[in-house]
């Protein structure tokens, strides 16, 4: 599980990504949504690990929904 501080951006009430929301690197549904102060980006679960860290100092908001996987798990 992802923390948030203080440092990285923050999380926002964002509406619920969606099938038809994919990823911008590989096409695979987004669970990730990063604003940044031009516009979205979106990812699917492993390239928004994969990218967390470098986009966390630029983005204004952070947006997680990759916990579902696990909820479908379930």
């Amino acid at each position: 599980m992802t923390q948030i501080t203080e440092s990285a951006p923050s999380v926002v009430d964002a509406p619920a990504l969606t099938a038809a929301d994919r990823c911008d690197s590989c096409g695979a549904q987004a669970y990730v949504r990063v604003t940044l102060a031009n516009g979205e980006l979106m990812f699917c679960a492993h390239h928004g690990k994969k990218y967390q860290e470098k986009l966390a100092a630029v983005a204004s908001n952070w947006h997680d929904e990759s916990a579902r996987l696990s909820e479908a798990r379930a």
